[in-house]
């Protein structure tokens, strides 16, 4: 990122990545409060510029709030995993909860294959490994 206020098309010009990916990244640090825009409006032509510049100041107190947005969904999904009995499609079009297997008599809507039960520990395993991780972050930080 160049210093001092820049514009979109100089920040893609300098990095080589597209306009539209710098744009959508400048915005979403926008709204996370890590940059700001300033808009200048050319006398001629009337068109609107925007001058951008980041502010990293709050960076930290912006990655805890995520790191523990990020822990209650995982949380979230871990209790959802853990209290449900799962069907998938033999052809990997779709995941069912039992209900809605049974209600399809066991056979996908997509493909007509055969729902076969999925034992779904590893799933689980990886989210109980990823909570502790990200738990042993947090309260390092």
């Amino acid at each position: 990122m160049p210093k001092g206020e820049v514009t979109d098309e100089k920040i893609a010009e300098v990095t080589g990545v597209l306009l539209n990916i710098v744009r959508r990244t400048l915005f979403i640090l926008y709204e996370n409060r890590l940059a700001m825009y300033r808009r200048e409006r050319d006398t001629d032509s009337g068109w609107l510029t925007y001058l951008w510049k980041l502010d990293l100041d709050n960076i930290e107190s912006q990655l805890e709030l995520e790191s523990k947005k990020l822990l209650r969904n995982l949380k979230a999904k871990l209790e959802f995993e853990q209290d449900r009995v799962f069907y998938v499609c033999e052809k990997q079009d779709g995941r069912f909860l039992f209900e809605q297997a049974a209600e399809l008599e066991f056979k996908c809507p997509i493909c007509g294959g055969e729902l076969r039960y999925e034992e779904n520990a590893p799933m689980t395993s990886a989210l109980k490994q990823r909570i502790l991780e990200l738990e042993e972050m947090t309260s390092s930080a």
